[in-house]
């Protein structure tokens, strides 16, 4: 039986001061070109804490709007405010302060210090968050004095934490010659950790059940952590398992660029549909490189640094339990080596040839979500309307292949498509975001079926020159119902029962002979 997606989570992380100090096109300006007028502007182009809360991709994200309330609003959105939530339906947008609290907590080896009068005033507020749990809240450690952390950063090549400009905690190396174990490398990593164990403890609250139920738990982030010794050795996802108290869980981690949330999927549905484990949870937090990646267009074109949110998302995907949507696997797409590198042949890979090996067409699939990148951030930046594009290719290989008429293709991206709504960071926007709406459009039967869509770029690796993607398709339940999806022991109990009974009704008959 097909396994089902039960719960999800999405969450954000306002990070204004990580953007200036951590996102790779600053830390780049700032060696090429440190007296650029881009890196005098920029500060003045960061968004306040209820500025992105007002936001309304951001409020789409977690849940507040959905992705046809988006898309009735003119374009573009960051001009216009909505009702500003902290908490969503998915989830919640973090602010900076007890962002810092969460990597505190994340932090088992003693590498990140906080200033102690910060540390204090935001444990105050952190303590409050409905979705933290006691075990987290014991792991919080006393800050120290703010001379100990200028010490850090000024001589021991110490990465800064920073707050409105001040500073206020510092990440230490923790090795003195890897370059694995870097500062840097180790607060790229703490910010991944801490907001996948943001992400997984909001899929806790949001399916019901108890964290020791999942059994597995694959982390499909862009980070990597390991040592001189094994580069990308992992495990993000048990670490993340561990401070989220899933004490049930072992775990992986999967890559695969921006298609490795889709890559993950299908790998947590096939665990589950063979019955090696019963709950496995699909788990990304963000990146710290992608934040104001592209604000030097922002900041030239007169709009806020929009890229100032870590994304995060979890997905728990369950054994059939007759009533959520299916991950039906018997559809799923691949982009093979031998495809190619056209946008046409990828489209063709990734929608059209699984659904032709189940008799399907493309205007089958009532949705499709490719990569869902917010247009406000990429208009300007010159890539256009990302998710747009895609449908028009797919609603042209519909046309190609005589499933819709070229008249109706205008029609074909409000139809089957969905507006873009997630923060630009990298494996966050590629097809998951929908998988939540997906869930609860099918389960109201706004919907019968949606594909997702990853795309991953290799070449970026500097070790193929390929490209790669994955797709799956959600569908409604095939109607299972709990009685009749019994387990391995009731079926034995049943032939057991019914030899039984043929044996005695054997001895019967002797009986009357």
């Amino acid at each position: 039986m097909n396994s089902v997606i039960t719960a999800s989570s999405y969450v954000l992380v306002h990070t204004p001061d990580m953007v200036l100090h951590n996102g790779t096109t600053i830390t780049t300006e700032k060696i090429v070109n440190p007296e650029s007028e881009y890196l005098k502007e920029l500060p003045k182009h960061i968004r306040s804490y209820e500025d992105v809360i007002a936001y309304a991709p951001n409020q789409t994200y977690i849940g507040n709007m959905t992705p046809e309330e988006l898309a009735a609003m003119p374009q573009p959105w960051y001009d216009t405010k909505v009702e500003a939530k902290r908490e969503g339906k998915f989830g919640e947008i973090l602010p900076q302060d007890e962002f810092y609290m969460l990597m505190q907590i994340c932090d088992v080896f003693d590498l990140l210090v906080l200033e102690k009068g910060f540390a204090a005033a935001t444990k105050e507020k952190f303590v409050k968050n409905p979705a933290v749990i006691p075990s987290m809240v014991e792991k919080i450690k006393e800050g120290v004095d703010l001379a100990e952390i200028e010490a850090l950063v000024n001589d021991e090549h110490a990465e800064g934490l920073y707050m409105d400009g001040k500073l206020v905690g510092a990440v230490k190396r923790a090795h003195d010659v890897d370059t694995n174990l870097t500062a840097h490398v180790m607060h790229e990593n703490l910010v991944s950790k801490a907001s996948s164990v943001l992400a997984l403890i909001h899929l806790i609250k949001n399916s019901g059940i108890d964290a020791s139920e999942i059994d597995y738990v694959i982390d499909c982030s862009e980070e990597a952590c390991g040592d001189m010794n094994q580069r990308g050795g992992g495990n993000f996802a048990k670490a993340a398992a561990e401070i989220a108290g899933l004490t049930g869980a072992s775990g992986e981690d999967v890559r695969g660029f921006c298609a490795a949330p889709t890559h993950a999927m299908i790998t947590a549905a096939a665990l589950v549909k063979a019955g090696v484990y019963k709950h496995v949870a699909v788990t990304a937090g963000g990146c710290t490189a992608k934040l104001g990646m592209n604000s030097k267009d922002h900041v030239k074109k007169g709009l806020p640094a929009l890229e100032d949110c870590l994304g995060g998302f979890s997905v728990l995907v369950s054994e059939n339990d007759g009533v959520n949507p299916e991950i039906n696997l018997d559809i799923c797409g691949r982009h093979t080596v031998g495809t190619g590198s056209s946008p046409q042949a990828v489209i063709n890979s990734l929608v059209a040839a699984p659904l032709d090996k189940v008799g399907m067409k493309i205007v089958d699939i009532d949705k499709f979500s490719p990569e869902m990148q917010n247009p406000d951030i990429t208009k300007p930046a010159g890539a256009g309307d990302v998710p747009l594009a895609n449908y028009k290719m797919i609603g042209a290989l519909a046309v190609t292949r005589h499933e819709i008429e070229r008249a109706d293709l205008a029609a074909f991206p409000e139809k089957h498509g969905l507006v873009g709504w997630a923060p630009t960071q990298g494996h966050i926007p590629s097809g998951v975001p929908y998988i939540g709406f997906c869930r609860q459009d099918i389960l109201d039967g706004k919907i019968k079926n949606a594909m997702i869509v990853g795309k991953g770029s290799l070449f970026l690796g500097r070790m193929t020159n390929l490209f790669d993607g994955v797709s799956f398709v959600i569908q409604g339940n095939s109607g299972a119902s709990a009685a009749s999806a019994m387990d391995e022991a009731e079926v034995k109990n049943m032939i057991a029962k019914a030899m039984k009974q043929f044996a005695l009704s054997l001895m019967e008959g002797e009986e009357e002979q």
